[in-house]
């Protein structure tokens, strides 16, 4: 049986990380089942997808965590498994890893990382 689950989407906003987490904390207190932050590590304006998650880990005890979603091109595939990992362990099992194929491909660039066609990203996967 396949069971429903709700979750909050939120922003990690350089400016104001206090309001992030305080969000986190208050979607767990209300029951919800899941925080995803987007990973963008080339908006400057935000901060670290898994560093984040992984303070929110340590200020929560109930609800799951996922980056919305963990963007592959700018991650190596066995950095990436190690930090969801971590996260996994220091969560006691509450990460779940999201994969994107990846877009905004100038801002990958700029990053160091590879512009990718459709297929090449669908591949990398």
């Amino acid at each position: 049986m396949t069971t429903t689950s709700f979750g909050v989407f939120l922003i990690p906003d350089a400016e104001d990380h206090e309001r992030t987490v305080g969000r986190a904390i208050t979607a767990e207190e209300l029951g919800l089942d899941l925080i995803g932050i987007q990973d963008h590590p080339y908006q400057r304006r935000f901060l670290d997808t898994f560093v984040l998650l992984s303070f929110i880990a340590a200020r929560t005890r109930r609800i799951r965590l996922t980056p919305d979603v963990a963007n592959l091109p700018l991650r190596p595939p066995a950095v990436l498994a190690k930090m969801a990992a971590t996260i996994d362990v220091l969560s006691e099992g509450r990460f779940e890893l999201g994969l994107g194929a990846g877009s905004f491909w100038d801002a990958i660039e700029g990053m160091g990382g590879p512009r990718r066609t459709s297929k090449q990203s669908v591949d990398a996967l």
